[in-house]
């Protein structure tokens, strides 16, 4: 574990590291929260079905909130205890205040806390969290792992399809993805994540099968179908999706790795029902 080398890694719930995992990589995930009509629950402890059931029954979208600055303070202190620094990485400035809650929480630490941006969201930013585990549990130092992570960040490629914009539209996140949409509220749209950090459009689909194949042929666009790969299958709520989108991908690409992710309920908040998938050349 990462304890044992001296740097500690810490994470924000939107990467949906499955809990085992991290669990085992010594990666300590700070979680966002959702309220629903009045309720308010930590990204994590409320089962994807149930809430599902009550986004559907609520009159307005559920408010997602991302962790508070005394939430990485409490958090990075009690690691501090146990490493003599810490690696924090986070979702997309762009679509979260995430990385300034932890950045601003950093600042009051002395240099001993560094907050490191993916551009990224759920499997997108959970691959490369896990890959600075590694890297730290190998015996990287802070500037190692921040030069894997300049490195690596720009070869992790994300699409995602949505079976509706609604969501993401109520949120207020659909920024370009509008150019596209339209008054077409239930297409199968399709996005990934800009340089910047940003949604951005890839196109649209009628059918669900039309718009998952659309994304497994914009993933052969960004690696070598031949050469070995890591992936995951993303899903909210839509297991039948992630198996057909599993079986494709395996027959289609070389694989090293492949991991199924459910997506968590601060997510699910914004996508909807959907999929996506995450391609890393290794």
């Amino acid at each position: 574990m990462s304890e044992r080398q001296g740097i500690c890694i810490v994470t924000d719930s939107t990467s949906d590291i499955p809990r085992d995992l991290a669990d085992e990589m010594g990666i300590t995930i700070v979680p966002l929260s959702v309220t629903i009509e009045g309720e308010t629950f930590s990204d994590g402890t409320i089962s994807l079905e149930e809430f599902f059931r009550r986004m559907n029954a609520a009159k307005e979208l559920p408010k997602t909130s991302q962790p508070s600055v005394g939430a990485f303070l409490e958090t990075f202190k009690e690691r501090l205890e146990h490493c003599s620094e810490v690696v924090c990485v986070t979702i997309s400035h762009r679509l979260s205040g995430t990385f300034e809650s932890a950045a601003e929480a950093a600042r009051e630490l002395g240099g001993r806390v560094h907050v490191l941006d993916t551009l990224n969201l759920s499997w997108g930013e959970g691959y490369q969290v896990v890959e600075v585990a590694r890297a730290a549990a190998e015996g990287a130092t802070v500037d190692q792992i921040k030069e894997r992570f300049a490195e690596l960040r720009s070869r992790v490629h994300m699409i995602v399809g949505l079976d509706s914009v609604e969501n993401l539209a109520k949120g207020g996140r659909i920024g370009k993805v509008a150019a596209i949409v339209g008054g077409l509220l239930k297409m199968r749209v399709t996005l990934t994540v800009a340089e910047d950090g940003s949604f951005e459009p890839v196109g649209r689909a009628r059918g669900a099968i039309a718009g998952m194949q659309s994304s497994v042929d914009w993933v052969a666009t960004k690696i070598d179908e031949h050469l070995p790969a890591d992936f995951a299958v993303q899903h909210a709520l839509s297991p039948d999706k992630a198996q057909w989108l599993e079986e494709t991908i395996r027959a289609r690409f070389n694989v090293r790795e492949l991991r199924v992710i459910e997506a968590g309920a601060v997510i699910s908040t914004h996508t909807g029902t959907g999929w996506g998938i995450t391609a890393v050349q290794v």
